[in-house]
């Protein structure tokens, strides 16, 4: 399955980002590769203004020719200055603390790199801001640092936005053009920015090795391009710079490899900037059904294919909102005026083959996309749906903090990808969660239904009381039902919780061997604002969630 197999090689290869998560510290451990790799005094490498400037022919000997020649080079207007309009980002980032969703992590100081673009702006990757309290800038060769503010940011393609307080820094630092077009294997390239092994910029050189359309998450693909140029901690966020052009802008690297490196290339770019002139940012449009290739010949035959028809069969349509013309075992052959292989890819700009979803964002037109499909031996033309994202019932925070309610010595919370990362940091805590069945695993990339809007966890141990004594610690326990009412979100749980008037709160997880927890009602709400103040936590829950709180009745 293409979708799944995809999720699975973004998430065991791809290391995103110098700064991506590792919510069980409070600090975020870069992973964007190794240390700085420092040219060797044999390779200098040009700026490119060094590169265009003509050669100086030393003595009476130089011709009218040669002279001419270059005074008309120096008439030509000069391409603004890349390594000027690159400058370093300084973030103070509040990571959530999803095991103590009332907190946040303690501060921590992290760096990357950014480059100016069009509108008085600065361009850099959403890891690198993303929680900040506080960001500055600083350009190359500079002594100050100017506050900066997140205009606009994009998780899950890795991209954000940042305007200055001071907005006269753009009258000395103007933006770099960026490549209309993708760029050609072998291409040579330039990688800037600000990594970690010392404080000045840094500039890497490589070629364009690979372009892929490929996954950058659960539920985001875009465009890459992979280059050969070092790319290491603090480089997130600086352009990669072909001939005096902009190509893309550096976000990660592949962990335990040598000289791989991934950038966001121009066309993603704009497709956000153009997004967010807009007024908002919803995702990417995609297709989200799930495919399977049509190599296997026992495949072709039980579909009743002969071998002139080429596509990528449907396994799953999508579920998503309206109908789907879709239907299992359809076979999509074309996209727009691109015929589909039988690995579900196309061809463009020339020889470069990549999936056919990198399509969907460039002919989608009034929420659909055309196909050609096969169905029954019979071509038909249809135009399913495209969607901004796939929901999931372990969401992203995306730049969020979990909301939270502490209910006498017990705290709930949502469950999400970051809550399951720190579950993952303990591999024998993985294989007991495995064993007994946690939703945690066994519902891990599903969708949310009417029925189960998301996962509702215990996220904590028990703060220390009485009413505790006797049970387990409950930390990651999903919460299935409470005194017999199946739990469909944390809302949901607030507001049983706030009409029940039994006399006993009977919460049933949802595993095997696990326990079920019973509390005498009124103590546990007479206890809760003790052990909210002898643990110095300020709010009994989130303040969505206490919105729901609110409406409780005296009982």
């Amino acid at each position: 399955m293409i979708y799944r197999e995809s999720i699975a090689t973004a998430r065991g290869c791809l290391i995103a980002g110098c700064l991506l998560w590792t919510m069980a510290t409070a600090t975020a451990a870069p992973t964007d590769g190794t240390t700085e790799l420092t040219p060797s005094p044999a390779e200098v490498i040009p700026t490119p203004a060094e590169a265009q400037a003509p050669a100086r022919v030393q003595g009476p000997a130089q011709s009218q020719a040669q002279a001419q020649a270059q005074a008309q080079a120096q008439a030509q207007p000069q391409a603004p200055d890349v390594a000027n309009a690159v400058v370093k980002v300084f973030s103070t980032m509040r990571y959530p603390d999803v095991v103590r969703p009332w907190s946040k992590q303690q501060p921590s100081e992290v760096s990357g790199s950014g480059v100016v673009i069009d509108g008085k702006r600065i361009l850099t990757n959403a890891h690198v801001v993303l929680y900040a309290s506080q960001v500055q800038v600083q350009a190359n060769q500079a002594g100050d640092k100017i506050a900066a503010t997140v205009e606009a940011i994009a998780p899950g393609i890795d991209l954000a936005v940042l305007k200055l307080e001071d907005e006269s820094f753009f009258d000395s630092h103007a933006p770099i053009k960026r490549a209309q077009e993708v760029p050609e294997i072998k291409d040579a390239v330039l990688a800037y920015g600000f990594p970690t092994g010392g404080t000045s910029l840094s500039i890497t050189k490589g070629i364009v090795s690979r372009i892929e359309f490929t996954p950058y998450g659960l539920s985001v693909s875009g465009l890459r391009i992979q280059i050969d140029a070092a790319i290491n901690p603090g480089n997130s966020g600086g352009p990669a710079v072909a001939g005096d052009k902009m190509i893309g802008l550096a976000f990660s690297a592949l962990n335990n490899a040598q000289n791989i490196g991934y950038i966001i290339p121009n066309e993603e770019i704009d497709l956000f900037l153009q997004a967010i002139a807009a007024g908002h940012y919803d995702g990417k449009p995609a297709l989200y059904d799930e495919l399977q290739t049509l190599e296997n010949p026992a495949l072709r035959s039980f579909l009743k294919l002969d071998n002139s028809i080429h596509g990528i069969v449907v396994r799953r349509p999508y579920p998503g909102e309206g109908a789907n013309p879709l239907k299992e075992w359809d076979v999509i052959t074309q996209i727009a005026d691109a015929p589909v292989d039988d690995q579900g890819m196309i061809h463009i700009q020339g020889d470069l083959r990549v999936s056919f979803r990198y399509l969907v964002q460039k002919v989608a037109k009034n929420g659909t996309v055309p196909l050609i499909i096969v169905r029954a031996g019979q071509p038909l033309k249809v135009a399913p749906r495209i969607a901004s994202g796939r929901p999931n019932l372990i969401p992203e925070l995306k730049g969020d903090y979990p909301p939270y309610f502490i209910y006498g010595p017990v705290v709930f919370s949502k469950a999400t990808a970051q809550f399951i990362n720190v579950v993952s940091q303990n591999g024998d805590m993985v294989r007991v969660l495995s064993a007994i069945g946690s939703p945690l695993i066994t519902l891990r990339g599903d969708m949310p239904s009417a029925e189960r809007e998301e996962l509702v966890v215990i996220s904590s141990p028990f703060f220390p009381n009485k009413l505790s004594r006797g049970y387990a610690n409950p930390f990651s326990t999903v919460v299935y039902s409470l005194n017999g009412t199946r739990v469909r979100s944390l809302k949901h749980l607030v507001a049983l919780l706030r009409d029940l008037k039994d006399e006993f709160v009977v919460i049933r997880c949802e595993h095997r061997g696990g326990e079920t927890l019973v509390f005498p009602r009124k103590e546990m709400v007479a206890a809760t604002e003790d052990i909210l103040n002898d643990n110095g936590v300020r709010a009994q829950g989130s303040p969505e969630v206490l919105a729901v709180w609110s409406g409780k009745s005296a009982n």
